[in-house]
């Protein structure tokens, strides 16, 4: 029920000051850009001065309710013991990923410098290495439409499904301006991202035109960063919060933690916020600090998921509190902290993080976190492994989360994954399912054969439900 008070939250009646120029574009408006991104520039010393122009990755009535609007909303900063409200005003223009022509109008803006991302790491359509998955029918319809429009010499009218042809598409438009170079920013699970999607959207360049391959080679930087901020879906409970304790109704509001970090390293040619105000670091090398975050926070995020469902878990903060998994996480965090870097305070790390997951009003749920599950197998669980095998030592823990993983894909035979056709294949066609879903995460994991014989006997005789009980 609303409070006395509340009304529509919308520009004009905020208050907000001037809205600012929209100098960043950012593909894949969901919560997490919002309470991750968008907060960094709004804190930013000259955040007035940079508004963002968002591309939603789905249609599901976010734009139009953002529209409704003028882009503000509110975001909740959830504590252990308050809730903190604070109205959001840098989001200037709000746009379905599917307007290609407000993507060629966006993109060709020469104020627009600054290019970023959150599609989940899916959404790129890559391999890890940057590889362009051109046997994906939808990439592969992209690149044939966009070369289609650059031959016929007109960019009216083409229509692109995957954020490659999207972001593809931007860059031939900023081409045909002569708009000037801009950095694009990934903000996705994915290791060395800015490197990985420089590598895929130039072999996919390639086969569009020489012309734009040279423009993305000659003014496109790539920024790698590592993005780190818990953000729940937003419940209609937390619609109704906003209503109850601030003056505004507001549809779309975004919960999320009081801790926030952003670790980037590249070049910025158009010029950049002064996000670093806001506490983001900007290094030389970035690959420490993703790892240290994939690892110790993603990979025990994964890890609870896949042992927490299993056990009867909902939210990280419910399996966080079971002993049995608690203890999973810290034994895959000690093998973890074997290959980070000593300069980085793992081991604070790792407290700060047991105080974040233990954080009930963060109702973060394990189903989330179980999505497109190969892909963050390979970058969370699969390398401690992997590293602690070639040392000489195991990685029960890590072995224990694929096990449960294997059990809960052949228990459903179905499950939300971008590359549910490969599983799929697995399982309908192969003598030996569990060692060729091992493979499917990742080769290097089962070189001499002995790793999947050890998850196939944890799959078929489970000890405590699964849980770190069993020695491997």
């Amino acid at each position: 029920m609303s409070g006395p008070r509340a009304r529509a939250l919308t520009r004009s009646a905020y208050g907000a000051s001037p809205r600012p120029p929209a100098r960043i574009a950012h593909f894949g408006l969901g919560s997490f850009h919002r309470a991750h991104q968008l907060w960094f520039t709004a804190h930013a010393g000259d955040g007035d001065e940079w508004g963002i122009c968002a591309f939603a990755g789905r249609a599901s009535g976010l734009v139009a309710a953002l529209r409704a609007q003028d882009g503000l909303y509110t975001l909740i900063e959830r504590s252990a013991s308050r809730d903190r409200f604070e109205v959001m005003t840098n989001l200037v223009e709000v746009h379905e990923g599917t307007e290609s022509a407000a993507i060629v109008d966006v993109l060709s803006r020469r104020e627009v410098v600054v290019v970023t991302t959150t599609v989940t790491e899916s959404g790129y359509r890559m391999d890890l290495d940057g590889t362009p998955r051109v046997d994906d029918v939808e990439l592969s319809r992209d690149v044939e439409a966009l070369r289609g429009v650059v031959r016929a010499g007109e960019l009216d009218g083409v229509v692109v499904a995957t954020v490659p042809g999207r972001l593809l598409l931007g860059l031939e438009a900023r081409r045909r301006a002569d708009a000037g170079p801009l950095a694009v920013v990934p903000c996705d699970n994915v290791p060395h991202n800015g490197a990985v999607l420089r590598h895929a959207l130039s072999e996919l360049s390639r086969r569009i035109s020489p012309e734009l391959a040279h423009f993305l080679e000659e003014n496109v930087s790539f920024v790698s960063t590592s993005v780190d901020r818990i953000t729940p879906r937003t419940t209609d409970r937390d619609v109704a919060l906003v209503a109850r304790e601030t003056p505004w109704l507001d549809v779309v509001p975004v919960v999320t933690e009081p801790f926030a970090n952003w670790v980037l390293s590249g070049d910025f040619p158009g010029g950049r916020p002064r996000w670093e105000d806001a506490g983001a670091l900007f290094v030389d090398d970035v690959e420490p600090y993703e790892r240290r975050k994939l690892w110790l926070l993603n990979g025990a995020h994964s890890l609870l998921a896949y042992l927490g469902l299993e056990a009867g878990h909902a939210s990280v903060a419910q399996a966080i509190t079971d002993p049995r998994l608690r203890a999973a996480v810290e034994s895959f965090w000690t093998s973890a902290r074997h290959h980070l870097r000593e300069d980085l305070d793992s081991e604070v790390y790792c407290a700060q993080l047991i105080e974040r997951f233990e954080n009930t009003r963060i109702d973060y749920q394990l189903e989330q976190i179980a999505s497109d599950s190969l892909m963050k197998l390979r970058t969370r669980i699969a390398p401690v492994i992997i590293a602690e095998r070639i040392a000489g030592r195991d990685c029960p823990a890590g072995v224990q989360a694929i096990a449960a993983w294997a059990r809960r894909i052949m228990a459903r035979g179905s499950f939300a994954d971008a590359e549910l056709a490969s599983v799929a294949a697995v399982l309908e066609r192969s003598a030996t399912p569990v060692a060729d879903l091992v493979r499917l995460v990742d080769p290097e994991l089962d070189p001499r054969g002995d790793l999947a014989g050890r998850i196939e006997r944890l799959v078929a005789e489970p000890e405590d439900g699964g849980l770190l009980g069993a020695q491997v």
